[in-house]
């Protein structure tokens, strides 16, 4: 079996969640966070939908994490993502941060934005 070291530029991958949090990177962020190419930041939940769509051209597929379960984004942020371009996969933060992790490894475009559990 061939081994490759993988190589995440300024994109870090999640290590960890918990109550409130995500480790990215090996640093805790606390609450909402938005994982792009370019760094991690805080992410204003479901009313910020300007710094979703600000991401288009940067990646090409937006992973949005739900919190302990999956629900439904709001249709107006839903709408305003794929407008600007953008393929949005909606699933529980659990699943958004190993699908991310999967994604980057690969060496794909992806993006998260994440609610805590």
């Amino acid at each position: 079996m061939r081994m490759n070291e993988v190589q995440f530029d300024d994109s870090r991958p999640v290590d960890g969640y918990g109550p409130g949090f995500f480790r990215v990177g090996g640093t805790v962020l606390q609450g909402a966070i938005l994982l792009l190419p370019t760094g991690v930041t805080a992410w204003g939940g479901y009313g910020d939908v300007a710094a979703l769509v600000a991401v288009a051209g940067q990646v090409d597929v937006l992973l949005m994490g739900t919190g302990a379960e999956i629900a439904y984004p709001p249709a107006e942020l839903r709408r305003a993502v794929e407008a600007a371009g953008l393929g949005l996969e909606v699933m529980a933060s659990p699943a958004a941060c190993r699908t991310y992790n999967v994604l980057l490894a690969e060496g794909r475009r992806v993006g998260a934005a994440m609610l805590p559990v």
